[in-house]
């Protein structure tokens, strides 16, 4: 025991960055915290594309329908959704950088929800959607709980969590980016403004 405490007081910083480790390792809301700081130096974040139109080339739209369903049941197809600009998040509760970037997701949403031409999709990709709504209800989010409604499209999601995308009025994808990022920067803002200005 006393070769212990030797050891402890000699190699403290060891000791603590151990147990750091050891706390990242089981933690699943520690290495979202972690990664949430990482996040938010934007060393992460994809910006918004320029439009294929605007480059003369042949627009990049979404081929495919996304059909996703809300929590009462109601369906929602993205081509149903023209003249707005969509941010699409593919998200599962138990995936650590999923949560990291949630509180920028919730952001995000508080600033645009009530924009006449902004949709939000946040899909939950839990094997059991009830342990998604569980996780947004812990942690307070109130970003809207949508599932699949058949396949998921390759030119949306192609396996890596998390996923955004997002589409511009005219169906374009303007952003794909796999992995974490940080959605509550000005810098972002500004380019879903001009987004949302375009026709």
């Amino acid at each position: 025991m006393e070769n212990l405490k030797k050891w402890i007081k000699n190699n403290w910083s060891t000791a603590i960055l151990t147990i750091l480790f050891i706390i990242l390792l089981v933690n699943t809301d520690a290495r979202a915290w972690l990664m949430r700081q990482v996040a938010s130096t934007g060393i992460l974040n994809s910006g918004i594309s320029e439009s294929s139109k605007d480059k003369g080339n042949d627009p990049v739209r979404a081929h495919a329908d996304l059909l996703v369903k809300n929590e009462d049941g109601s369906l929602v197809n993205t081509t149903d959704l023209k003249g707005k600009v969509i941010f699409i998040n593919f998200w599962a509760s138990w995936c650590p950088p999923c949560r990291a970037e949630f509180p920028s997701v919730q952001k995000f949403y508080n600033q645009y929800k009530n924009h006449p031409d902004m949709v939000f999709l946040t899909i939950n990709l839990d094997d059991q959607p009830e342990s998604g709504k569980v996780y947004l209800k812990e942690k307070e989010l109130s970003v809207p709980f949508l599932t699949p409604a058949g396949s998921i499209p390759k030119e949306f999601f192609s396996g890596s969590l998390p996923t955004t995308v997002i589409l511009d009025k005219k169906g374009e994808i303007r952003l794909h980016h796999e992995g974490l990022a940080d959605y509550s920067k000005e810098s972002f803002y500004t380019e879903i403004n001009e987004l949302l200005q375009k026709p």
